[in-house]
């Protein structure tokens, strides 16, 4: 069974645009720490990142319309059309941020710039998550799925550690000053340009199999819409459930653990940034490994041993963290912390494809996942900093703690997916498989 040949041009094709989403949508949060005093009056450090956190949170509540729209689009036109227009919707985004005036030249209406900005991306991730989870599982054979889809995610954290770097170059080149100034807009017009790139290369992807069969067989009217997700309304609330702890872990242990480092543990920025960059860089590896794991032993073990770990090791782990000195301390805690969510990340998307059939594919995974994000993932910073401005950072371990149990029970209770066929052809190859079509 995995034996089957990886579509790398498949894999490639839909991961390299990912990475420049990816990379636009995270890049706002590590470069928060030095615009936020450009969009806001003077105040105390903790307040302005509450506030260019909660506009980071806006771009979260966006996501489910962008997974609705975005979602019902690729069901309709195919995940090819989908990934194209996500990624020129990303681009416009970034260059909006690039050019957003400060406070100090026209007042609050920067910030409205930014906000428009973060709902355009939000628009765009919205649909670009199952649009690509989509197209990376259908677009590979059974038995090579979990290792293909597992990409999503390595693309995802190649997109930071891009953003990181290019943060670790422009601190060792530039003063605080001029950061503060102008130099976080870098980063904005970079993912701009990178975005034309991705065009063109997301325009000579083929697409999937699974979809060319819906396409001739259903009509576009019943593909993609509210009322055929509502007919798989089990499997959608099990994507928000199963998400639920997986994202708050997620964006607690990538885009918060640098301000984490800096505000709370007193390490100072630069230190924070390579120990996030190292760390994401080891983590980004072990998602083709874990994901070739499920393809073996299936996907349940890996989000049940996820499920346990982040319960149980939330709270240890984010205290440890909290006290580190040191570069190879906050390095060695976070990559605990990694490993844990591996079990989560590397697989997340193929279970969530497989669950339903191919007409609601994408919407099925986006709508559901885009809910779930954006009432934990997009928020879990603005929680965090709000439990530290109000004197009690650890019952935000807690609550990282709580969402991990939730999904636990999920997981502990799902179906296993890892056989399902998605495509008639599939489907004929190996009769006694259970099919997704």
């Amino acid at each position: 069974m995995n034996k089957a040949r990886v579509p790398w041009k498949a894999v490639v094709g839909g991961s390299v645009g990912n990475l420049v989403e990816w990379y636009d949508w995270f890049v706002y949060s590590s470069f928060a720490v030095y615009f936020a005093a450009s969009f806001f009056p003077e105040g105390n450090d903790t307040a302005k990142l509450l506030n260019t956190a909660a506009i980071f949170a806006v771009g979260f509540f966006m996501r489910p319309l962008g997974g609705w729209l975005l979602g019902r689009y690729a069901d309709r036109k195919g995940r090819k059309a989908a990934l194209t227009l996500t990624v020129t919707l990303m681009s416009a985004s970034a260059l909006l941020i690039a050019i957003a005036p400060t406070y100090e030249s026209v007042g609050y209406f920067g910030v409205l710039v930014l906000v428009v900005a973060r709902l355009l991306q939000g628009l765009s991730v919205g649909g670009e998550y199952a649009a690509s989870a989509t197209y990376l599982t259908e677009a590979t054979p059974r038995g090579r799925r979990g290792f293909a889809s597992s990409f999503q995610y390595v693309s995802m954290t190649a997109g930071q550690l891009v953003g990181l770097g290019l943060q670790i170059i422009l601190q060792n080149t530039m003063t605080k000053e001029a950061l503060n100034s102008y130099g976080w807009r870098i980063p904005f017009v970079v993912g701009a340009l990178a975005a034309a790139v991705v065009f063109y290369l997301r325009r000579s992807l083929l697409e999937t199999e699974a979809f060319d069969e819906e396409e001739r067989e259903v009509k576009a009217a019943d593909r993609g819409t509210i009322a055929q997700l509502l007919a798989h309304k089990k499997e959608a609330l099990l994507v928000i459930a199963l998400t639920m702890g997986g994202t708050v872990a997620y964006y607690t242990y990538t885009t918060y653990l640098t301000k984490y480092l800096s505000n709370s543990a007193g390490l100072p920025k630069e230190t924070a940034t390579l120990v996030s960059f190292f760390a994401l860089l080891i983590f980004m590896c072990l998602q083709p490994l874990a994901g070739a794991l499920s393809d073996r032993i299936g996907r349940r073990p890996l989000l049940v041993t996820f499920g346990i770990g982040s319960m149980i090791g939330t709270v240890p782990l984010m205290t440890a963290l909290g006290g580190v000195t040191g570069f190879t301390g906050g390095l060695v805690l976070s990559l605990v912390g990694l490993i844990i969510v591996t079990g989560y990340t590397s697989i997340n998307s193929v279970v969530k494809a497989e669950l339903f059939p191919t007409h609601v594919r994408a919407l099925g995974v986006a709508l559901p996942y885009a809910i779930s994000n954006a009432l934990f993932g997009g928020t879990a910073e603005y929680v965090a900093l709000w439990f530290k401005d109000s004197g009690i950072e650890s019952g935000f371990f807690w609550y990282v703690s709580g969402c991990a149990a939730v999904s636990l029970i999920v997981y502990l209770t799902m179906r296993e997916t890892r056989d399902v066929a998605l495509s008639r052809t599939e489907q004929a190859a190996g009769d006694s498989v259970p099919t997704r079509v």
